[in-house]
């Protein structure tokens, strides 16, 4: 990647290391809203849990068709598929949702963890490793919800979901950060 193939003006905040520093931000503010909220009541806190989730998603989403040069076009915009298709579930049905959910969440979050993975490789050089945690995280927290299901263990999915979408949303900032310093570079 080089320094032109971020800042098209026509791609407008997304094309810009200003917009993978705003994804990562919603996706940090998801992550504390989560994790401020694994105490709350069962049906508020599903519904709150994947209103943030459905929020990120559709952030990362936009920021992936807007920015479609920042690299793996298909793999971002399945993460992004990923978390919208949890939140969209959690958000439909909540009380449902929250006794049926681990089954089919740990399944998106498997996958969304995979795929992290497979982009740490991609950027590697671009705090990767950050990315790999986030990764390896959503891995595990798919295998949380697995492990509890049928029984109820929302309050440990939604701790490590929390973490993953830290980690995730932290890695958007260093890599919008990383782009900034690029582009100032001589």
């Amino acid at each position: 990647m080089t320094s032109t193939s971020i800042g098209n003006p026509r791609l407008g905040l997304a094309g810009t290391p200003w917009g993978a520093i705003w994804l990562g931000g919603i996706l940090v503010l998801a992550g504390v809203f989560v994790l401020a909220d694994i105490v709350a009541a069962r049906h508020a806190s599903t519904l709150l849990f994947g209103l943030a989730l459905l929020v990120a998603g559709i952030f990362e989403i936009v920021h992936t068709v807007r920015a479609p040069q920042a690299g793996a076009f298909l793999l971002r915009l399945l993460l992004g598929a990923f978390y919208v298709i949890s939140g969209g579930m959690l958000t439909a049905h909540p009380l449902t949702t929250s006794r049926v959910l681990p089954f089919t969440f740990a399944a998106a979050l498997i996958a969304s963890g995979l795929v992290r993975l497979r982009l740490a490789k991609d950027y590697w050089q671009r705090q990767g490793g950050l990315l790999l945690s986030s990764g390896l995280v959503g891995i595990l927290a798919g295998l949380i919800a697995l492990a509890k299901w049928p029984i109820d263990g929302l309050w440990a999915l939604g701790l490590v979901v929390g973490i993953d979408l830290l980690l995730h949303g932290g890695w958007w900032v260093v890599f919008g950060l990383s782009l900034k310093q690029q582009a100032n570079a001589p």
